[in-house]
């Protein structure tokens, strides 16, 4: 099972290296592509498209075994390395070949964030900028609201004292009624 782990870590790697490698170049796809299409058929001069670069995910596929098969024939018959006589050395290749998929999917989304971040800094920094005008806007308007709302409870409060119909004392008006 480790070496399994192995496989499929370094399969991982090399799915990331070969999905690198089309990203900056298509040369080998461009050349299969002259020498099998007619000229009609051929790809545009500024295509980027390649054997895993910008392709969906069943033509992908088929390339990744492609390969993969074809590097494990050449060790099982040029080497005393028997992949397809047990067990473990299907498993090594099926494992190579999930991690290699796996491997150019990673790579496939490591570069469309850092296009989508190049494309988006300077978009992103003035969305920065415009998130922070209107935090302080909103912090002076809840300001100037608060003031004008403890503007009201004061007036609310101050209201006109009650004009007194007799400036007795309590003493006084107790006295009046004859309880003192």
């Amino acid at each position: 099972m480790g070496a399994d782990i192995i496989i499929f870590i370094v399969a991982i790697l090399f799915g990331i290296f070969l999905y690198w490698r089309e990203s900056n170049g298509n040369g080998v796809y461009r050349f299969v592509n002259k020498m099998v299409n007619s000229k009609e058929l051929q790809m545009a001069p500024d295509s980027k498209k390649g054997f895993i670069y910008q392709q969906a995910f069943l033509p992908r596929l088929i390339f990744v075994v492609a390969v993969v098969l074809i590097a494990a024939l050449i060790v099982e018959f040029l080497t005393p390395i028997s992949i397809f006589g047990s067990y473990l050395g299907i498993s090594a290749f099926a494992s190579f070949a999930a991690g290699t998929l796996l491997g150019t999917y990673l790579a496939n989304l490591v570069l469309k964030s850092g296009q989508v971040l190049e494309e988006q800094s300077e978009s992103l920094e003035d969305k920065f900028d415009h998130a922070v005008e209107k935090g302080k806007d909103f912090i002076e308007e809840l300001k100037t609201r608060d003031a004008k709302v403890v503007e009201e409870a004061k007036q609310e409060i101050k209201v006109e004292p009650k004009p007194k119909a007799d400036d007795k004392s309590a003493r006084d008006r107790l006295k009046d009624k004859g309880l003192m």
